[in-house]
């Protein structure tokens, strides 16, 4: 995508409306559990920087920002030493654990809504194969067309998408144990991956037919998606850190909305409904992506609070709220960096 059609194009507000649904549901998520709990919200607030709009109800203002690229749930307490009743400090750590973690699990919550309907309407991503190149690996193998794949490594394959996965994330080459039926008879075998031109390993296999269910596998098959997304980030982020993925593959804002720019402007000469499946399959993505990131033990993320929370549990006392504030702050000035990084990457990658 260059910029001249970036500025224009209708995808960037599709874009900045599904980063508001994952985060005002976040964010949703706090405000929820935080006000179950006693604890006052002073702000609720979809964006960043100067207000544009906001009324107030009760002790809450309500607020729509300038930047559409976060959000924020302000809490009586939060950042400060404040003990009165409606404070965050003055609840019990269960009842604090429940505030914070309420976000990462509405992203998750929010993945599997959008998983349902995604799948209610087009199905699942059926694990059956569809085509065998003639004298590659899975033909030498003895797969052929209308093949279903059962286990690849040990692992348990629900959907297409996953056994796909495990094959171009994690295969070095190494010979694949696999488990399929035909015919309703289950046989075994083991493949090896050969080394492509694009410098991946491959099968030579194509599948992912999708399949329509009843209610009881729309339930189930919405749940596999989801965990299939929640999987393969926290698989992804170990790469990152064992240097199996570089950095530079890494997308902030700017990215993902130029990811959701270009799916829509493939999408939409297809026809509304086709937009909204693929937005839904982005909105899935992205959702669980955050929900993870947010679990992170890393200081200021959710997941660094909830790090504290269980410190506090084993010890029988907060740490003195001092020290945590500067960990807290060490750990945004990290995330500052790391998205400045991030930030100029993406703008590196849309001037190539």
């Amino acid at each position: 995508m260059n910029l001249s059609k970036a500025g224009g194009s209708l995808g960037i507000i599709v874009a900045l409306i599904v980063f508001s649904i994952i985060i005002l549901f976040h964010e949703f998520g706090h405000f929820l559990l935080a006000k179950k709990n006693g604890v006052g919200v002073t702000e609720f607030a979809l964006g960043m920087g100067p207000i544009l709009f906001s009324f107030k109800r009760g002790e809450t203002v309500y607020a729509v920002k300038a930047l559409p690229l976060g959000g924020s749930c302000a809490m009586v307490g939060e950042d400060t030493d404040e003990t009165g009743d409606n404070s965050f400090n003055s609840k019990s750590v269960w009842q604090r654990f429940q505030v914070i973690v309420a976000g990462p699990l509405f992203n998750f919550i929010l993945a599997f809504i959008f998983a349902l309907i995604l799948v209610g309407i087009i199905g699942y991503d059926t694990p059956s194969v569809y085509k065998v190149e003639e004298n590659g690996p899975a033909w030498e193998a003895g797969i052929r067309d209308g093949d279903v794949i059962k286990e690849v490594n040990g692992r348990k394959v629900h959907m297409y998408k996953e056994f796909r996965t495990e094959v171009l994330m994690n295969s070095d080459g190494t010979p694949m144990e696999m488990v399929l039926t035909r015919n309703g008879n289950e046989y075994r075998t083991t493949v090896t991956p050969e080394l492509s031109s694009d410098g991946t390993y491959k099968i030579q296999i194509y599948g992912g037919a999708y399949e329509r269910t009843g209610v009881l596998d729309t339930l189930k098959y919405g749940v596999f998606e989801v965990r299939y997304w929640i999987t393969t980030t926290a698989r992804s982020l170990g790469k990152l850190v064992t240097g199996q993925v570089s950095a530079n593959e890494l997308s902030g804002p700017v990215g993902i909305v130029d990811m959701i720019d270009d799916t829509y402007q493939e999408a939409k000469s297809y026809g509304w409904l086709d937009v909204l499946l693929n937005m839904m399959n982005i909105c899935i993505l992205l959702s669980a992506n955050l929900g993870v990131v947010n679990l992170l033990p890393i200081p200021a993320l959710d997941g660094g609070r909830i790090l504290f929370l269980i410190v506090e549990a084993v010890r029988g006392k907060p740490l003195p709220p001092e020290k945590e504030g500067w960990v807290h702050t060490i750990g945004f000035a990290f995330l500052m960096v790391l998205m400045v990084f991030i930030l100029y990457n993406d703008i590196h990658k849309l001037l190539l």
